[in-house]
């Protein structure tokens, strides 16, 4: 049971933030959602929030499962940074070192030979020189188009080869530019430990913290909680479609394919917060995670606005360097990142709190985190 009180949060204030997805949930913006604010080692909101899956008339749940897109990215990133604990990887290798693939990467259409190889540290950050091909069209996004990248069909080996065959978008450590960089760790992952990504991601992460809810499928019996976005959302709301959560893929997206609930991704970020640990089981040295969640970007230019003006990026996480920069507010040095369908979750460690929201809303991702940041802030007393 939560207990503002405990958290150092005001009700009333965060009775206000449900109220208002209460609102969007009556205008049909938002089917539900469900959020969850931990702060000072106390449960200050849990509160499942208008419709799981609206077209059925089924009710949220606390225990709904949610399409976490690249919410997966901060799991895969953990996973790799722990094989790098254990010297299985170094950071300033080249990825072509482990992934032969990419020994013959090129810059651009025209193939030119990049001035240096993008390394593991580049794909955890991105800036190794790949892109999305959503972003601002351009030749190499259009090659990334056309070849199809977002099927689900394809497995992490077969993802990989393509993705290589493809040029690089940008010099390698030139730019940042958010990408696919998560799905080649994802199979880098792979390689280092001889298992399946969803495999490993289990014994290594997912078993030790207790998230029992989470992966790349979801067995039959647990399909009736999977939350669905509104089929038809209201006026001015992009309808965005997500993938099929009950169909069997043969990608393990590193980048974006898992699935996962509220409490579960709350044992992912407790363990963050707490340095590394949770309940007893270690994850990651305390320094790992300092690490982590430092900016590494520097000066390095951004290619697109996806990372607000007064965020770098650290290994996995987009990490807050100002204030007054971007319309979300915070501490700096809190670190966080969202996920396509509607997720979104930030640590701050300097008012020991998390906070996340899960809601299936693909249109709306942007709105849905601001407006979730703006009321938890309002709340700390």
């Amino acid at each position: 049971m939560s207990d503002p009180t405990t958290a150092g949060l005001n009700a009333p204030a965060l009775g206000q933030l449900t109220a208002a997805l209460d609102r969007w949930v009556g205008a049909g913006r938002i089917a539900g959602a469900v959020v969850l604010v931990e702060r000072r080692g106390a449960l200050g909101l849990f509160d499942a929030i208008g419709q799981q899956d609206a077209a059925r008339g089924v009710a949220m749940r606390a225990d709904s499962i949610f399409r976490i897109y690249s919410m997966t990215k901060p799991i895969v990133s953990v996973a790799l940074m722990q094989l790098a604990e254990q010297g299985r990887v170094l950071l300033r290798d080249p990825i072509a070192k482990y992934l032969p693939a990419f020994a013959g990467a090129v810059v651009g259409v025209d193939g030119t030979a990049p001035q240096r190889a993008p390394t593991v540290h580049d794909l955890l950050r991105h800036t190794a020189g790949l892109t999305y091909e959503f972003h601002e069209p351009a030749p190499v996004r259009q090659r990334y188009a056309a070849a199809n990248l977002y099927s689900r069909r394809r497995t992490n080996a077969q993802h990989l080869e393509l993705l290589a065959s493809l040029p690089l978008m940008h010099e390698p450590g030139s730019i940042w530019d958010y990408s696919r960089a998560t799905d080649v760790l994802g199979r880098l992952v792979v390689v280092l430990v001889d298992a399946p990504l969803g495999e490993h991601l289990r014994a290594a992460i997912f078993e030790p913290l207790g998230m029992v809810d989470t992966g790349f499928e979801q067995p039959p019996d647990q399909h009736a909680r999977i939350a669905e976005p509104l089929a038809e959302p209201s006026a001015g709301v992009p309808l965005v479609p997500v993938f099929d959560a009950r169909a069997p893929s043969a990608m393990q997206s590193g980048g974006g394919g898992l699935m996962s609930t509220a409490a579960d991704y709350a044992r992912f970020l407790r363990m963050l917060l707490a340095g590394g640990q949770s309940d007893g089981a270690r994850l990651l040295g305390r320094k790992t995670v300092e690490f982590m969640t430092a900016d590494h970007l520097g000066a390095i230019p951004r290619a697109n606005e996806l990372l607000p003006p007064d965020h770098g990026f650290g290994l996995g996480f987009a990490v807050k360097t100002a204030l007054g920069g971007h319309t979300g507010p915070g501490s700096v040095g809190s670190y966080g990142w969202s996920g396509a369908a509607g997720t979104a979750f930030f640590v701050d460690p300097a008012e020991a709190m998390f906070a996340l929201i899960l809601t299936q809303a693909p249109g709306l991702l942007d709105d849905v985190s601001e407006l979730f940041r703006q009321g938890v802030y309002a709340a700390i007393e």
